[in-house]
């Protein structure tokens, strides 16, 4: 019953498979490019010629696969279907939704049902829950994938997540060989917005949905263009304009990302407060402020984790790490 796959192993499999590119084919870039446009993708073609491949391998298992029917048994010992058997109708090729997809089905066949993640984030969506889009008991009259395990981080999606690391890379590549401010700029800039008006194109013409569970590359197209245009931000802000005092919590993070993964976004040190609570196990501190301090005061739900997520975790994470910092105290691998 353990599950294989994990956030850290889609990195690891990108990075690994990225890196041994970077390595074996470090004697072909050119140290100074030439004043062509495009100079420096020619300058690393055997980045682009992976993650073509990788894209290519990707929508044709997604397009071509043919998903049968399939059953599985309900884990779930908060479901009324604990321990029954469930069977979904599928019999199509090149489907998206939940139940359907070539993606689930890969991980079906690879991993085992069994390995995957139980609690996916389409048990959110209103065809399961009165509660859409948080998380809620699922509705009586739910379909049976409802109650289904399905791998966000699975082997077809992490595949695709190759090509995301490759962009990243290309945008590293920009610093290395591109010396001037406003080069730098013009060429992230640029990409990131024809990275972001392609992914909204396959979008909103429902050619390819952004879909994150998927991994698809609309989705990658969209969060690639963003990150490049907000990478382009903070670039301007604290390397040209040096405005770095008021992004030191940012970098302390960053010092000590892995400290801040395991105990934050892992949530040790949240289930550690958790543990502790008066009368009832959902009234806990750490609750009590959530609700109180942020949900209230907004009057909005969203709004008020939104305001939660930046003041009571970044800002949270980004003072303890600062102050691990004054002691140089780092977590390393």
């Amino acid at each position: 019953m353990m599950r294989f796959c994990g956030i850290l192993q889609r990195i690891a499999l990108s990075y690994l498979v990225v890196a041994l590119v970077e390595i074996f084919t470090k004697d072909s870039h050119e140290e100074n490019l030439s004043t062509g446009r495009f100079s420096i993708f020619k300058s690393y073609y055997w980045h682009w010629i992976v993650g073509v491949s990788v894209l290519v391998i990707y929508l044709a298992t997604l397009y071509g696969t043919y998903v049968p029917d399939w059953e599985f048994v309900v884990y779930d010992k908060d479901s009324i279907l604990y321990g029954n058997s469930q069977s979904v109708t599928c019999g199509v090729r090149g489907k998206l939704n939940p139940p359907c997809n070539a993606v689930g089905y890969v991980d079906r066949q690879v991993l085992g049902i069994n390995h995957m993640y139980h609690h996916p984030a389409w048990r959110r969506t209103k065809a399961c829950t009165n509660d859409s889009p948080y998380e809620g008991a699922i509705r009586q009259d739910a379909p049976s994938w409802c109650h289904a395990p399905f791998e966000p981080e699975g082997v077809l999606s992490s595949i695709s997540a190759i090509l995301s690391t490759i962009i990243g890379v290309h945008f590293g590549h920009i610093i290395i060989h591109m010396k001037g401010h406003s080069a730098r700029l013009k060429h992230w800039i640029s990409t990131g917005l024809v990275l972001l008006t392609l992914g909204l194109t396959l979008h909103f013409t429902h050619l390819m949905p952004l879909n994150k569970q998927l991994y698809s590359f609309s989705y990658i197209c969209v969060t690639s263009g963003a990150a490049a245009l907000v990478f382009s931000s903070l670039y301007s802000l604290v390397d040209i304009l040096e405005w770095k005092h008021m992004f030191l919590p940012l970098k302390w993070i960053g010092m000590n990302a892995m400290l801040v993964y395991v105990m934050g976004a892992e949530g040790i040190l949240a289930a550690f407060f958790n543990g502790w609570y008066y009368r009832h196990p959902h009234n806990t501190l750490i609750d009590w402020i959530r609700e109180h301090v942020f949900i209230r005061v907004w009057h909005s739900k969203r709004v008020g984790v939104l305001m939660y997520v930046i003041f009571a975790e970044i800002l949270f994470w980004g003072l303890v790490t600062g102050v691990f910092h004054r002691f140089k105290i780092y977590w390393k691998l």
